[in-house]
């Protein structure tokens, strides 16, 4: 009970600085809605030899790929605010108070979990009218998802953040990270247009999953394996994910 209680008021307390910054919301969503209006109108055209004839089937193959590049994206960048924090003694001070180590952590985590779902819902309701069409089971099911990848992302975050404790290396490190496991996750495009051994590859890839999981949602077909595969494997990642990042923080706060 102590936990819940102490994640939820840093879960509150880093809302509340959110809201305070709304530029930084507004800022963070340029890049989905660019990507939403100016790339996507052309999957149709490209995915043709997968059967897409109509916009309403490349959105739906398209916006769970753009959700879930969100949730990695913005999950990786997270550890940047994290180690400003520590720079400016945030942590510090925190630490000396009776609140969670884990909660301290959690909470933060939580909060980028909370903004990434509420940017979703923005980005699919603009969807809706340029031909999207998924139902609400589904969705919430592909939210769900969505979820547990930024959860991961962020726990990654977090971890190589803790380890490195440098800003100049943080960036370059993420940039070494991102750029394979998004392109062998297919979430910009399907893996379906690449060779056979980009796809083995991507199999061991956690976001290739949980972004193939999303599309079957988003395609209506919430019965097919790679839902119930993504959500275990997703469940599992994050778990081993934030138990990494925590004892990371808890033995950086000492």
């Amino acid at each position: 009970m102590k936990l819940a209680r102490d994640t939820w008021l840093i879960f509150q307390r880093q809302m509340l600085l959110m809201v305070r910054s709304p530029a930084t919301i507004i800022f963070s969503l340029s890049y989905p809605v660019t990507y939403l209006l100016l790339y996507a109108p052309m999957l149709k055209r490209a995915l043709q030899h997968d059967g897409v004839t109509s916009y309403a089937q490349a959105y739906a193959i398209y916006v769970p790929g753009l959700l879930a590049l969100m949730a990695f994206l913005d999950g990786l960048f997270t550890g940047f605010a994290l180690l400003a924090e520590i720079r400016s003694g945030v942590i510090e001070r925190a630490r000396v108070t009776p609140v969670s180590r884990v909660a301290l952590m959690l909470g933060r985590a939580l909060r980028e979990v909370a903004t990434l779902l509420a940017k979703a819902v923005l980005v699919t309701i603009l969807a809706l009218p340029l031909g999207l069409a998924v139902g609400l089971g589904d969705l919430m099911y592909a939210y769900l998802l969505l979820a547990l990848l930024s959860l991961v992302s962020v726990s990654l975050s977090y971890g190589v953040t803790l380890w490195l404790n440098s800003q100049a290396a943080l960036g370059p490190m993420i940039g070494t990270i991102s750029q394979p496991m998004m392109l062998l996750s297919g979430m910009l495009l399907p893996l379906t247009l690449a060779p056979l051994w980009m796809i083995n590859v991507a199999h061991w890839n956690p976001f290739y999953w949980a972004t193939n999981g999303m599309r079957s949602l988003f395609t209506g077909s919430p019965g097919a394996s790679v839902v119930w595969e993504s959500l275990l494997i997703m469940v599992g990642v994050a778990a081993v994910g934030m138990t990494w990042s925590v004892r990371l923080f808890a033995r950086s706060v000492r």
